[in-house]
């Protein structure tokens, strides 16, 4: 029994691009949870699910804020790969459980994807924000003690 599968010439082909896994999490290790946020809630957007996007927004927000909150009373000799290893983990986690099968069916019908130079650049730009706010926050409460 050969079955062949045929593939509709109406299908279309999306017209925007996604970030994949693989970078999302490569640029989330290296420069912080505001990649995996800023990526995965670009890829809830070209998928017309924006109450998820803005739900992404939320869960990073809140993340980053904890993460700057722990930075000011974790111990000096703390390991640090700590915070890429669970960050990552997660973002893995929820790409896995709600985008999976969203970045399968777009790449099956030949859409495209963002290169990792581009989430490079985010990276830099969430590392920047990331600093800036730590070191803005350590300044102030300098100053008030």
């Amino acid at each position: 029994m050969n079955e062949t599968i045929e593939k509709s010439v109406f299908e279309e082909i999306p017209t925007e691009k996604i970030y994949s896994q693989n970078t999302i999490l490569r640029g989330t290790f290296f420069a912080g949870p505001l990649v995996a946020g800023y990526c995965i809630a670009e890829n809830f957007k070209t998928f017309n699910d924006y109450e998820k996007a803005r739900n992404t927004w939320i869960i990073t927000i809140l993340f980053t804020i904890g993460i700057i909150a722990l930075v000011f009373v974790l111990p000096e000799n703390f390991p640090n790969i700590i915070f890429p290893l669970i960050y990552s983990g997660l973002s893995a986690y929820f790409i896995k459980t709600f985008q999976e099968k969203n970045i399968q069916n777009h790449n099956e019908r030949g859409g495209e994807i963002f290169n990792g130079w581009r989430v490079a650049l985010i990276g830099l730009i969430s590392i920047a924000i990331f600093m800036g706010i730590i070191f803005s926050l350590a300044v102030f409460l300098n100053k008030g003690l």
